[in-house]
C-alpha cells in the first residue's frame, strides 16, 4: 500500500526548509573518506539531497563543495512528490552546480489519486518544470515491488502524465522501473518518449539494454553496479553505447562497494566510475569525458 502524500507547504512558505531524514536504524551512518580525484570532472545525474543522511546531516553548500573537490561538477536533483520537488526547484534556482528533476513518484501517485489530488499534483509539476532549471520530468514511472496491483492504474495514470509534461517543456524524463520492465517500455512505445528518455538506476539486463539502446534511451548506474549480486547491470553496462550511459549516486541510497549501506552523496561519485572503468576497459579519463559530454547532451549547460 502507498503511504499518504507528504502534505504541501503553506502558501508562501520556504521550500528551502524542507528535509527529510533517512532512518538509521543500526547500520553505520559515517560517511565514507573522500576517493581520489578524477582528473577529468563528471556529474551526478540523480540525488535526492533534501534527504538527510549520516551522523552528521550535510548542508547542500557542503555537499556541492565535497563533490567538487574529488571533480564531480554538478548534481541533478530529482524530485518525487509536491515538496521535494518544490525543494528541487529551488536547489537549482540557487546554485548554479545544481539542475532539477520534478515529479510524482510512481510509489506516490496511488495517494495522491485516493486522495483525490493526483490531476492537482501533476499540474504543480507542470508550474515548476516551467522553471528555466528545471531540466527533467523525473523520477517517473511504474514500480510493481512496492505497489500492489489496485495501485497500478494511478501509476499508468501519473506516468502517461508526465510523459505528456516532458514533451510540452521539452526536457528531459527520468524513469523509476522496478520490476515493471515490460510494462515500462510497452507504454514508451505506445505513448511516445520523450525525446531525452533515462533510465534512473537502470536495473534491467543486457537485453533490455540492447532494446533501449536501439530506441536512443540513455541508461544511469548507480552504485549498485558494483554490487556481488549485479551482474545483470555489469552485463548491460557492456552493451550499451557509451554514448548513451550516465552515472549517478541516487544519494543517499545505493552507496558503491565497500562503503555499501553507509550514507551516499555525490562526492562518492568516483567509485562506481573507476569501477566502470575497470569493467569496459577503457581509459579513465576518456570514459569520465564520455560521461560528461553525456549528461551535457541530456540536461543541457549546468551554468548559464
Amino acid at each position: 500500500m502507498a503511504t499518504p502524500p507528504v502534505p504541501y507547504p503553506a502558501e508562501g512558505s520556504d521550500p528551502s526548509q524542507y528535509v527529510r531524514t533517512r532512518e538509521k536504524g543500526s547500520r553505520d551512518v559515517t560517511y565514507p573518506a573522500a576517493p581520489e580525484p578524477l582528473a577529468v570532472p563528471v556529474y551526478d545525474n540523480h540525488a535526492h539531497l533534501e534527504i538527510e543522511d549520516g551522523e552528521v546531516g550535510l548542508s547542500l553548500d557542503e555537499q556541492l563543495e565535497r563533490a567538487a573537490a574529488v571533480g564531480v561538477v554538478g548534481v541533478v536533483q530529482a524530485g518525487g512528490d509536491i515538496d521535494s520537488s518544490r525543494w528541487s526547484a529551488w536547489a537549482a534556482a540557487s546554485h548554479p552546480r545544481v539542475l532539477a528533476a520534478v515529479a510524482i513518484h510512481p510509489n506516490e501517485a496511488p495517494a495522491y489519486k485516493d486522495a483525490g489530488r493526483l490531476d492537482e499534483a501533476i499540474g504543480v509539476i507542470d508550474e515548476l518544470a516551467a522553471q528555466p532549471r528545471v531540466r527533467a520530468i523525473g523520477e517517473t514511472g511504474l514500480d510493481f515491488f512496492r505497489t500492489g496491483e489496485d495501485g497500478r492504474p494511478a501509476q499508468f495514470e501519473s506516468f502517461e502524465a508526465h510523459i505528456a509534461l516532458a514533451k510540452k517543456h521539452d526536457v528531459a524524463m527520468q524513469i523509476h522501473d522496478r520490476d515493471a520492465h515490460d510494462a515500462v517500455l510497452e507504454t514508451l512505445e505506445r505513448v511516445g518518449a520523450p525525446e531525452r528518455t533515462v533510465f534512473h538506476c537502470f536495473s534491467g539486463d543486457a537485453a533490455m539494454a540492447r532494446l533501449a539502446g536501439e530506441r536512443g534511451y540513455w541508461l544511469s548506474f548507480a552504485g549498485n553496479v558494483t554490487f556481488n549480486n549485479a551482474q545483470n547491470l555489469r552485463d548491460a553496462l557492456a552493451v550499451i553505447p557509451r554514448e548513451r550511459i550516465l552515472v549517478e549516486t541516487d544519494a543517499p541510497f545505493l552507496t558503491p562497494t565497500p562503503h555499501r549501506g553507509r550514507p551516499n552523496a555525490p562526492y562518492l561519485v568516483p567509485v562506481t566510475v573507476r569501477f566502470m572503468h575497470a569493467e569496459l576497459g577503457v581509459d579513465l579519463d576518456e570514459l569520465c569525458a564520455q560521461l560528461a559530454a553525456n549528461t551535457l547532451e541530456v540536461y543541457g549547460a549546468f551554468e548559464d
